[in-house]
């Protein structure tokens, strides 16, 4: 019986660990589970669940979740709140398995928690990777964790490159797919005049708001390169990204000799979340079985990085290195932050992070806590900069 701690457990990711673990109850038992702030579902997960620990990231809602929890009759649970309560569960003693699914850079901490206590880290919070990159990634090496790629491209590639043998790779590129988001393929839309709720249509995908904001950019699969540059060693010249609006194939590897060897399956994040949390056994996570003989029209193209800058900034971050993808990251989060409150526009989110990655240049800290003291100053200048913007 393995232990569980979900870190974001009422996002789409949390919900559909919670379905795998409801599939294989012999196998594996939530011990504890924490959100950001939304604390009427995590209560009730709580009372379905009975996990020993709940956590709440917002320490300002501390008793409004033991007041929620009493009110559900439950009092046998321990409470926790803050996010220091976020890295305290992924290092716990009873825990096995962190599935860190946290949005944004409140999720690097708890990732290096996990790490430095020697975890099977299902990783699900790009800006870990992104911000923390060759850091993280020796830690993870350094205290014996294991970390797993829980987003689905990523996932993918390391299934592709586990059906190699190690000492024959010679890994020519890999390709992260992008289903494009609500606007790659629609040059008619004027992305001046895009407002938050056409960006968060998102066309295959059931995502939160700010990955949903980041897919209709292109960022997210920005993001996605860092990682792939830091995950699996490669250069930007070594990391493709084609747009596959199908989202069949969620990856491919290209090797020397020619040779493709893709992932291909039913877009549904229980697929990642079954394979790492069970790796090196295969267990059916209960996802939608693809019909070969139903794959038809599968197309690829290549992204439009001149409508969608931030996917180029990313390739930027990659080969200038230093603190270039902190601020990237950092600065984008600002931008969609303004422009889900309609203080920005939607090609604003890009103009800012231009700005903040013109203006703010360094050497990558050595510790976490450099690394998220270079985050909040990138934070506080892009909220600066979008505060001195013209008003919509």
């Amino acid at each position: 019986m393995k232990n569980v701690a979900l870190l974001g457990v009422t996002g789409s990711i949390g919900q559909s660990a919670l379905d795998v673990v409801a599939q294989y109850p012999e196998r594996y038992r939530v011990w504890a589970i924490a959100a950001g702030s939304n604390v009427e579902k995590l209560a009730r997960l709580a009372s379905v669940w009975r996990p020993y620990v709940v956590a709440i990231a917002d320490q300002s809602r501390y008793n409004a979740l033991v007041k929620e929890l009493k009110h559900l009759g439950i009092n046998d649970i321990r409470v926790m709140a803050g996010p220091e309560a976020m890295c305290e569960i992924a290092a716990m003693d009873q825990v096995d398995i962190v599935v860190q699914a946290i949005v944004g850079a409140a999720g690097v901490k708890p990732s290096f928690a996990a790490a430095r206590a020697g975890k099977r880290l299902l990783l699900a919070n790009k800006e870990s990777v992104v911000c923390g990159g060759e850091l993280l990634m020796r830690t993870v090496r350094e205290h014996g964790a294991e970390l797993l790629p829980v987003d689905s491209e990523h996932n993918a590639i390391f299934q592709c490159l586990e059906g190699t043998r190690k000492e024959e790779r010679a890994l020519v590129k890999a390709w992260l797919t992008c289903s494009g988001g609500p606007f790659h393929a629609r040059t008619e839309v004027d992305l001046e005049s895009v407002t938050p709720q056409m960006a968060l249509a998102h066309p295959t995908w059931s995502m939160g708001r700010k990955i949903s904001i980041d897919s209709a950019t292109l960022m997210n699969k920005g993001l996605e390169v860092i990682e792939a540059h830091h995950l699996f060693n490669l250069d930007a010249d070594h990391i493709g990204v084609v747009v596959h609006p199908q989202s069949v194939i969620h990856s491919m590897v290209e090797f020397s000799d020619g040779s493709l060897l893709a992932e291909l399956a039913s877009p549904d994040m229980k697929l990642p979340i079954v394979y790492c949390m069970a790796y090196p056994q295969r267990l059916d996570g209960g996802v939608k079985r693809l019909k070969v003989t139903e794959l038809q029209n599968l197309t690829f193209t290549a992204p439009d990085m001149e409508r969608f800058p931030q996917l180029a900034y990313a390739y930027e971050a990659v080969r200038e290195g230093g603190i270039s993808a902190i601020v990237l990251n950092a600065a984008n989060e600002i931008a969609v932050e303004a422009f889900l409150q309609e203080r920005i526009g939607f090609k604003d989110i890009a103009r800012v992070c231009r700005a903040m990655m013109d203006e703010i240049k360094g050497e990558l800290p050595d510790t976490e806590d450099g690394i998220m003291a270079v985050d909040a100053m990138v934070r506080e200048r892009a909220t600066a900069w979008i505060e001195a913007m013209p008003q919509r």
